[in-house]
């Protein structure tokens, strides 16, 4: 009983830096994916000099750490160019974006990659352009491909948004650090309390990109399997 009390207690105090990890997940998730498609469609390229670029972005962020990015992105690049950010959860997002979008990018350019060859043929026999080969044939089949990595890179991505609190930001893993020194409190308590929250957090990203792959399945005409429901011929042969 007095566990719940002190949960019931301290549980208000978590809302604001609740936000921050929410935002910095949500909106850099977003970024990641756009950055991903982007890089992904380059690296898939015909042209060497797209493909060149797109290698060099990838390999950068995904060899160089995410602690230094996320300062590189917050103290050093201000200074170098004279400019100032005044919401550091942008830049943030931003870093946070690039690091895990990179890693996207060969989720993208895989299943793009991996598209069966006769609907590319068949999109030349239509004629159509690229970017209509693009939204009409090759991205809706491989997008359903694409969302059991991109939740995982989702979840990870929530995860490594605690690093954030590094960079001065008050979020979830900052805040328990925060209550868990004052004198009448214990930081066991306060590290059970974020465990707990991001683990509710990861099984809620996990559920909604089940729910995203079953609908884009769907959408193509592909049923998940482990939502089929057996015919009425199957079941009498198995009768």
């Amino acid at each position: 009983m007095n566990f719940i009390s002190n949960v019931a207690e301290a549980l208000p105090s978590y809302m604001t830096p609740l936000v921050v990890t929410l935002s910095a997940t949500v909106f850099g998730s977003l970024f990641a994916l756009v950055v991903a498609f982007g890089l992904g469609l380059m690296a898939g390229s015909r042209l060497l000099i797209l493909r060149g670029v797109a290698r060099t972005i990838i390999e950068f962020f995904r060899g160089t750490s995410l602690v230094v990015q996320l300062f590189w992105f917050v103290v050093v690049i201000p200074q170098l160019f004279q400019v100032r950010f005044d919401a550091v959860i942008i830049v943030a997002i931003l870093a946070l974006g690039m690091n895990y979008g990179a890693y996207a990018a060969e989720v993208v350019r895989g299943s793009i990659a991996a598209v069966p060859q006769g609907q590319l043929e068949a999109c030349v026999a239509l004629n159509f352009s690229y970017w209509q080969k693009m939204r009409l044939v090759i991205i809706p089949q491989a997008w359903p491909e694409m969302i059991p990595p991109l939740s995982t890179l989702a979840i990870l991505l929530l995860k490594g948004s605690s690093l954030v609190s590094l960079v001065g930001l008050a979020d979830l893993t900052f805040h328990a650090q925060v209550m868990g020194r004052r004198p009448d409190q214990e930081m066991l308590f306060h590290l059970g309390m974020i465990l707990v929250m991001y683990f509710i957090l990861s099984y809620l990203v996990a559920s909604g990109m089940r729910f995203l792959e079953r609908r884009a399945k769907r959408g193509i005409g592909q049923e998940p399997v482990a939502t089929r429901r057996p015919r009425a011929k199957d079941a009498v042969a198995v009768g």
